[in-house]
């Protein structure tokens, strides 16, 4: 069967992310040279936050259960467009290593949904993302169910499929996260990508893996701004910070990396961002001082960073209709005090342009619920590859959105898409979360 992408092509492919949270995959895609023109996420004020980060694009606020696919396609530029690829990661807690892994778990039905999707739309490709623990012990019957399903809808999947970490692709987080990936029968299957860094040292072939303390460096010790403990931004003098990493200066948007296709935001390059303070108790401060770097806080049992290695996996916690607990977060290298929102986006690899919800809460969650966007790319790179398409680097730049969007409670995320409020249920304060606060 002729190739039909044997032309290069100077466009822009199109692509879905199902799914969304706050866009670190969509991020990634936009990177590798993709317009992700429809998003679809169930919780508002993840949708809100998309929307301002991606303003060019259309976030549907939905559950994914009860969505036509043809509403993909009505309520965004695509149209009758052809689709390159539809990605996504269900919601996994029911593989998770970490919980109860039961096949039965009602979370997990989710999965069948973007097979339904994927079948409906037809994407030449397709990503699907999940947590390690699928591919292990009975989940790899799960597995061979779903790929015999996509097969069943003229799909194939590249086989073994595997497992990658995120600190291969140059995020400094050790992070490990199945994936699987497809193509309509007849087309190539995308090949999973070779790693781009390396964690260890004096690599022959590979650049190092950045550290912690690169990632980090250049950014301001918030215990210096007393405004942030009111709010999440402060105005800075970075020349007169520490010099960035050369990772530092990619993400600070000094320079641009080869290979970054996104489109440039307009924002203030002065303002520190996404760093609401947390105020803890002098116990608490002592108990993290005295914590050595690279262990684990004994009481909190919150991880302390080692400046010259790399974070720990960041989780999201779980929302309260499954207990409402926050998941614990990194102890920074030098302070005795868990990291802030931009600190632990860096270390997922966001550019300091992408903004997050201004509480910890719904910060950390957006980012621990995300694909770091250098992973994502790295993906989304070998769908190009096989499209035959020469990736363009846009010149204008784009306003993000209205500001205001990142401090909406759910109530007002949820009147602003016309949904129901209680479509995620209400976070239940528990004493237990302030362990270490």
């Amino acid at each position: 069967m002729p190739d039909p992408f044997h032309k290069i092509q100077p466009r822009r492919p199109i692509a879905v992310d199902l799914f969304a949270g706050a866009g670190g995959m969509t991020l990634g895609f936009e990177q590798a040279g993709f317009d992700v023109l429809a998003a679809v996420e169930i919780d508002p004020i993840h949708c809100i936050v998309h929307q301002y980060n991606f303003p060019l694009w259309s976030i549907l606020c939905e559950d994914i259960s009860q969505l036509a696919s043809d509403k993909i396609r009505t309520n965004s530029r695509i149209q009758n467009q052809d689709i390159d690829v539809v990605c996504g990661g269900p919601p996994c807690q029911g593989f998770s290593l970490i919980g109860k892994r039961l096949l039965e778990d009602s979370r997990n039905l989710l999965v069948f949904h973007f097979l339904r999707i994927v079948a409906e739309l037809q994407p030449k490709f397709f990503i699907f993302e999940n947590v390690k623990g699928m591919a292990s012990g009975k989940h790899q019957m799960f597995i061979q169910e779903l790929i015999n399903k996509f097969e069943y809808y003229g799909y194939q999947v590249q086989q073994p499929y595997q497992v990658l970490n995120a600190v291969n692709y140059g995020v400094p987080q050790n992070r490990q996260r199945l994936f699987l990936l497809g193509s309509r029968k007849g087309l190539t299957l995308p090949n999973y990508p070779q790693p781009t860094h390396s964690p260890e040292k004096n690599s022959d072939c590979l650049p190092q893996t950045p550290t912690v303390v690169e990632a980090l460096q250049d950014l301001p010790e918030v215990e210096r701004y007393p405004e942030l403990l009111q709010q999440d931004w402060a105005d800075v003098d970075f020349n007169q910070l520490n010099s960035p990493s050369l990772y530092g200066k990619i993400l600070r948007g000094i320079i641009q990396s080869s290979n970054n296709y996104s489109y440039p935001r307009q924002y203030n390059t002065q303002r520190l961002t996404s760093s609401l303070r947390t105020e803890h108790t002098l116990k608490s401060i002592e108990r993290f001082a005295a914590t050595p770097p690279g262990k684990t806080e004994p009481i909190s049992r919150f991880h302390k960073l080692n400046p010259d290695g790399f974070c720990n996996t960041l989780r999201a916690g779980t929302p309260s209709s499954r207990g409402a607990y926050t998941s614990p977060r990194p102890i920074h290298p030098f302070t005795p005090r868990c990291i802030t929102v931009r600190e632990a986006a860096r270390l997922h690899s966001y550019p300091d342009w992408f903004r997050f919800h201004v509480t910890k809460w719904h910060g950390f969650r957006q980012i621990g619920n995300s694909v770091p966007p250098l992973l994502a790319q790295a993906i989304a790179t070998e769908i190009i590859k096989l499209l035959k398409i020469k990736p363009e680097k846009p010149q204008q730049e784009i306003k993000l959105g209205d500001e205001s969007f990142l401090q909406f409670d759910m109530s007002q995320a949820a009147s602003y898409y016309g949904v129901n409020s209680r479509i995620i249920a209400p976070r239940k304060r528990q004493k237990y979360q302030t362990v270490g606060s």
